[in-house]
């Protein structure tokens, strides 16, 4: 039961989570009636979140309709990580620039970058059976470099654009599962990201997102398009990013 107060909030907080772990999956309709009963809601809460939602691009939304969790497509991956390299790389660079101005910029992504080699050591220690089952840690480290580097941005507008785009690629990565091999190839971007921010290195940083970002669109269209969501026409697995 959704308590009085901040009822709109919670039920926001909870279909995006359902969203983003695929608890509700692409095209799955989104009743307001039924959503409200079993979220102990009334049906205004209900529609101010789904009308939020579809803001950022999470439901698609028709006036008068039902609401739909937004599909996803290979042009909408393609799309979204597009957009995210012409960000990206740009509030990298500024959080290094910043970074030789005030030293305590770079507090958070020096212990990011320890807590990194912690994690590689200990992840190359486990067998390959159980490197299949740890990704959490590592997930839990790239959410930590993400929300930093938004905190740390200079622009505010930048930083919210980013900020919004989390949940398409929390989505997308809950769908495509690249497995240990990725993994440890993204450890080393995210280490090379880290090192030249550290450093102040603005170029260097933007040149380091900007091909982390390239390789993992390119695991997502390869997981993507190596397996058979059965997601509706054109392999309608929506829109994540």
């Amino acid at each position: 039961m959704v308590r009085a107060t901040g009822k709109s909030e919670a039920v926001y907080a909870r279909l995006r989570g359902d969203i983003e772990s695929l608890r509700l999956r692409p095209g799955a309709k989104l009743s307001e009636v039924q959503l409200g009963e079993e979220l102990g809601a009334s049906r205004t809460p209900v529609r101010e979140a789904i009308r939020r939602l579809a803001r950022e691009g999470l439901v698609d939304f028709v006036p008068g309709e039902v609401a739909r969790v937004a599909s996803i497509s290979l042009g909408g991956v393609r799309a979204l990580f597009e957009f995210r390299m012409l960000l990206e790389p740009e509030a990298t660079a500024s959080v290094a620039t910043s970074g030789t101005v005030d030293d305590r910029v770079l507090v958070p992504f020096r212990e990011l970058l320890e807590q990194l080699d912690e994690f590689d050591s200990a992840f190359r220690a486990l067998s390959a059976a159980e490197q299949e089952r740890v990704d959490q840690g590592f997930y839990d480290l790239t959410e930590m470099f993400d929300q930093a580097v938004v905190a740390a941005c200079r622009n505010p507008y930048l930083a919210r654009t980013i900020s919004d785009l989390r949940s398409q690629t929390a989505r997308l990565r809950h769908l495509s599962h690249s497995g240990p091999r990725r993994m440890l190839t993204s450890l080393e971007e995210h280490r090379a990201m880290l090192k030249a921010i550290t450093r102040g290195d603005a170029q260097a940083a933007s040149a380091a997102c900007r091909h982390h970002l390239a390789q993992t669109l390119q695991a997502h269209l390869d997981s993507l398009t190596a397996h058979d969501f059965s997601l509706g026409p054109e392999v309608e697995m929506g829109i994540v990013g």
